[in-house]
């Protein structure tokens, strides 16, 4: 019987017995329906994660006590950094759910000059409790320790200023490929663009900020695959995909 996976963001000690907050204990008396007795494993993005017990599951409280440590990583060997021109709706939705599973480290949603979606400050502090409830549910589902995180929306020109590792956005127009790259110090950052694509401008940037332009193929990707695919690439060519 497969056993419910639960982030929880605080510490966790072996014997202790722990509250869980309201979004999780609801989560596991509604969704899980888990009863009394029945175990959990739960993790806080800190490495490794912990077998666990309900000792209550009530509507005023749910409650799990910590059985044992369990030493576990399925965390890639390399570090990828994603920006992420901001799409409209499920797009965008799929693509952090997505990149999260094929072990991404840290997504940021970028504002370009082509974005469709625009949002005010209230609502994208919503949109980024949203995103990250979504990496969230993919780290407990795809069995990883470490929860990525997903950064606050910034401005194109100001994040590229502060990446580092091998730099690389995905230009349809481009010619070299990422068989012909090497990752630095295992990280790879990967630039993808929103569903219309980058300005000329914005190219421009990128290419000054020594960003490495690569196609994918011959045929034009939407956006949210063609983070996908750059993503399994990278995985596959220096990361755990192709071990």
């Amino acid at each position: 019987m497969r056993v419910s996976r639960l982030y929880v963001a605080m510490s966790l000690t072996v014997h202790d017995i722990i509250e869980l907050d309201a979004d999780n204990a609801h989560y596991l008396r509604s969704v899980l329906r888990l009863k009394k007795a029945q175990q959990v494993v739960l993790f806080n993005g800190k490495g490794g994660e912990y077998r666990g017990e309900v000792t209550e599951a009530s509507r005023k409280q749910v409650l799990i006590k910590i059985l044992a440590y369990i030493e576990r990583s399925v965390e890639s060997n390399l570090q990828v950094i994603l920006g992420l021109g901001i799409s409209r709706g499920e797009r965008m939705d799929f693509a952090v759910q997505k990149s999260v599973e094929l072990g991404v480290s840290q997504i940021t949603p970028l504002q370009t000059e082509r974005c469709v979606v625009r949002l005010t400050t209230d609502k994208a502090q919503n949109k980024i409790r949203h995103w990250q409830k979504i990496a969230q549910h993919a780290t407990e589902q795809s069995g990883r320790t470490i929860r990525p995180a997903i950064e606050n929306i910034a401005k194109l020109e100001h994040w590229l200023a502060e990446q580092s590792g091998l730099k690389i956005f995905l230009d349809p127009f481009a010619t070299q490929t990422l068989q012909q790259l090497q990752p630095e110090a295992g990280k790879v950052t990967l630039l993808a663009g929103p569903e219309g694509g980058f300005a000329e401008q914005e190219r421009e940037l990128a290419k000054q900020a020594d960003f490495v332009p690569v196609q994918l193929g011959p045929r034009i990707l939407r956006t949210e695959t063609a983070a996908l695919t750059a993503l399994t690439a990278v995985q596959v060519l220096w990361g755990d995909l192709g071990a």
